[in-house]
């Protein structure tokens, strides 16, 4: 039986950044909307089983009612009975559970924070991560229909996972030689405690950034690297910078919010290959952000560790996944 899930986020794209940048607003409702028209197109193209994480906007029994009262569902469509905390963690542990029931596909509504969590837990399962954060470097900007043909298509085996996936890089973050967490795109130091929100936006206290990749064309902390230089998802290595470094360098402009590109010093970056462990020990308190969310506290002459690997993420490439579905016969009705 194919089946795939879905979590839809309802806390993404609602951070400080909305309020100090003009980001696309993406709401709940419209969030109900996506997932309908994905459950519409998996269910069509021969997905028999989906689980919706529970969230307290209700979003997948919302998605559910709405076509149930216009006479569209076909699909045995589930939201899954799970402790909620309203939290990230919640996503990291729907995402665990559909490892252990077998889904083949898992497709996420949010943005770069949303897909670190459930990168925390996914395993080999394939992932589809659809933009609809304040920052969306990981996530595809694509609508809910096309993401649905793509999880029907890996779901119903129409394509072989092994071509049309790529295994994503992460950082990893150990502190005083313990592993403390993930980050998909970028850690941010900063010597500023948490305050108020999550969403790191001290642009003068940031000392360091760590990227998995980097590039102009990208929106948040990881393009004050990519406006010096490039890093693709394909590349087996990461980089660093010092932040606001006062040194000689020429100083950077870089799109760091939608609408927002400001003025930085930025050292020239420099690699962290796959086998190479990157040390800071701080000389003052303050946190680590994880793809734009303050996660790590530390304090004075803590020894932080930061590696880049690749074992994020089984990562849908959605064109290719549909191109391969469709020479396969995928959208062929036999009679």
């Amino acid at each position: 039986m194919a089946t795939i899930g879905i979590i839809a986020n309802p806390a993404s794209g609602k951070d400080i950044r909305r309020l100090v940048s003009h980001a696309t607003v993406i709401d709940n409702h419209e969030k109900i909307n996506i997932v309908e028209r994905i459950i519409l197109a998996v269910q069509t193209l021969g997905v028999e089983k989906i689980y919706i994480m529970p969230d307290y906007f209700d979003i997948g029994s919302r998605a559910i009612d709405n076509l149930i009262h216009t006479k569209k569902l076909i699909s045995e469509v589930i939201v899954l009975d799970m402790k909620m905390e309203a939290t990230s963690n919640d996503s990291t542990i729907f995402a665990g559970k559909m490892k252990e029931i077998g889904a083949e596909c898992i497709v996420v509504l949010g943005g770069d924070g949303t897909s670190r969590a459930v990168a925390k837990s996914i395993g080999e399962t394939p992932l589809i991560s659809v933009s609809t954060g304040t920052n969306n470097v990981y996530p595809d900007m694509i609508e809910g229909t096309v993401a649905g043909i793509a999880a029907a298509a890996v779901a119903s085996g129409f394509c072989d996972v092994n071509d049309i996936c790529r295994r994503d890089k992460r950082i990893e973050i150990y502190k005083n030689g313990k592993f403390s967490d993930i980050a998909l795109i970028d850690a941010v130091i900063s010597r500023k405690m948490f305050i108020g929100s999550r969403a790191i936006w001290d642009l003068e206290d940031i000392i360091k950034v760590i990227v998995s990749r980097c590039h102009p064309a990208s929106i948040g902390f990881s393009s004050l690297l990519g406006c010096r230089t490039i890093i693709t998802e394909e590349d087996d290595f990461g980089a660093y910078a010092d932040i606001n470094c006062n040194n000689n360098d020429d100083r950077t402009m870089a799109p760091i919010a939608a609408g927002v590109i400001k003025l930085f010093n930025v050292s020239q970056p420099e690699i962290i290959n796959f086998d190479q462990e990157y040390f800071y020990e701080p000389t003052e308190r303050g946190i680590i952000a994880l793809d734009g969310e303050r996660e790590i506290p530390f304090k004075k002459e803590d020894k932080i560790v930061f590696k880049i690997v690749r074992k994020g993420p089984n990562r849908v490439n959605i064109k290719k996944a549909i191109e391969v579905a469709q020479r396969n016969g995928f959208f062929i009705c036999k009679k």
